[in-house]
């Protein structure tokens, strides 16, 4: 309980030492930190570079289980959830009272909510930001492998045979995050996501554009109104089961929800953060719609019911290679970026805590400069509770990514256990407590019908995605691990 109790008054430790840092060559927010310069684009950014990512790539198989209508219904309705409980969260970040602001989602859970609710947000939110840390791993690996396994198959056709392992790719991806969580806090990712967000919509645009060309030039495969048929190989359990995984995928499409406060932290004072983040949330999600119908759509078109896991590296596409390569390089670029943006929660939470209880120590609060030149800002400093702390997550994380493959059940998984609370139940409490809410009136029984249907889809895919999860390990052998 020290860690919950703390980890408010902790942060503002961690920001006093960021203001020592640079008192006098900054300005200072109204909270004593350092001058906040985000936007709506930048803020945009952040939300696409979180959303945008390995969710994007199962779509056209989620579409497959599911079909043209409820397919793209459900496309629809999770991002109208998505887009209407987020507003909620926005209206929260300062108090409507005191101007206090609340820099973390957990902060306005325990402002509002009381101390219950406070731990379950943080075993919810560090339980799905976690998952996602292994499932960006994975994915990575996924991809790179993809790029070597695209070269082999161009030189020596495609029947050739191409094993690879993904092992040195888990491992070397997590040498690079080692390095890049370095990167003291989110004011410091501005440009990390700018960047992966566009490699997102370069991967995103290569796809389509792919699974276009193959639709345009008559090879489209059968699709159907409701997605793969029970028979030849696939009984009514599995169809059952895969329909329910697909829930899970496209719910961890929309997933930015344990990131969104601390996206909004990072906005400047005027105009109101609220008013800037829920522009900033409508072009995001309105923009990652648009990428999800396109590429769920025209994905499923291509490849019908058919479709693999992983639209660019299921290896329905083989020419023109280079392209394909190139698909995949984004793929690696935008995850190492999106790694950071979701494991920045995660290493601020711990350090807040260390730091509130040990303030004195060298250790924990002491930054060693690296670097020259007369303007402090200019240099790059070393902490090493931030060193060891972060660098022992990234090989945690690296080690169960070695150990759990399995790319569409993970991602399934990650949206069942995350998206319902974190994303609908918690904000929907929030706004019924704020505004005071009369039960049983006709806003309070439509917020609880989005709450109900939501929760039942949560259930389903979280069998879902347990159930794949239980017939893969049935065949996996760690030592085998190639693709």
């Amino acid at each position: 309980m020290r860690f919950v109790d703390e980890s408010i008054q902790i942060e503002a430790c961690e920001s006093a030492l960021e203001v020592q840092k640079i008192a006098g060559t900054a300005e200072l927010d109204d909270d004593g930190k350092p001058r906040r310069t985000g936007n709506v684009w930048t803020a945009s950014a952040h939300i696409i570079t979180t959303v945008v990512g390995s969710g994007v790539l199962s779509l056209a198989w989620g579409m497959a289980q599911l079909g043209w209508i409820a397919g793209v219904a459900t496309l629809l309705v999770f991002s109208g959830i998505t887009l209407y409980t987020s507003s909620f969260l926005a209206d929260c970040y300062r108090s409507p009272v005191t101007g206090k602001r609340n820099y973390t989602y957990k902060e306005i859970i325990k402002n509002n909510l009381g101390g219950t609710m406070y731990v379950a947000c943080i075993v919810a939110q560090y339980a799905l930001l976690c998952g996602a840390v292994v499932g960006y791993t994975i994915t990575t690996s996924i991809s790179m492998v993809a790029i070597k396994k695209s070269n082999c198959f161009h030189k020596r056709g495609h029947e050739a045979s191409s094993s690879v392992s993904y092992n040195p790719y888990v491992i070397g991806m997590g040498i690079l995050e080692i390095f890049l969580s370095q990167i003291p806090n989110f004011h410091k990712l501005s440009m990390l996501s700018v960047v992966a967000a566009v490699m997102s919509f370069g991967y995103s645009s290569i796809g389509v554009g792919l699974a276009l060309a193959k639709v345009i030039s008559g090879k489209g495969e059968k699709t159907t109104l409701t997605g793969v048929e029970v028979g030849k190989g696939i009984s009514a359990a599995d169809k059952t089961w895969r329909t329910f995984r697909a829930f899970g995928d496209i719910a961890f499409a929309y997933a930015y929800s344990p990131v969104f406060v601390e996206i909004q932290d990072t906005l400047k004072a005027s105009p109101p953060e609220n008013e800037v983040m829920k522009r900033a949330n409508i072009v995001a999600v309105a923009t990652t719609t648009t990428f999800y119908l396109m590429c769920g759509c025209l994905g499923y078109a291509a490849f019908g019911n058919n479709a693999a896991g992983n639209m660019l590296t299921g290896f329905g596409f083989y020419e023109p290679f280079w392209l394909v390569d190139l698909a995949n390089a984004c793929i690696v670029l935008h995850l190492v970026g999106a790694y950071q943006v979701i494991s920045q929660p995660i290493f601020s939470a711990v350090e807040s805590c260390v730091i509130g209880r040990w303030p004195k120590s060298d250790f924990v609060t002491k930054e060693y400069g690296i670097g020259s030149g007369k303007n402090s800002q200019c240099k790059c400093s070393i902490n090493l509770l931030r060193l060891v702390w972060r660098s022992s997550f990234v090989m945690l994380a690296t080690f169960l990514a070695m150990m759990m493959p399995f790319f569409n059940d993970v991602l399934a998984l990650l949206g069942a256990i995350g998206y319902w609370p974190l994303g609908v139940y918690f904000p929907i409490q929030i706004h019924i407590v704020k505004s005071k809410m009369r039960t049983k009136t006709w806003s309070w029984l439509g917020l609880q019908l989005i709450n109900s249907v939501c929760f039942v889809v949560a259930v389903a895919a979280a069998c879902g995605s347990i159930q794949g999860i239980n017939k893969s390990l049935k065949k996996y052998k760690p030592s085998e691990v190639k693709g």
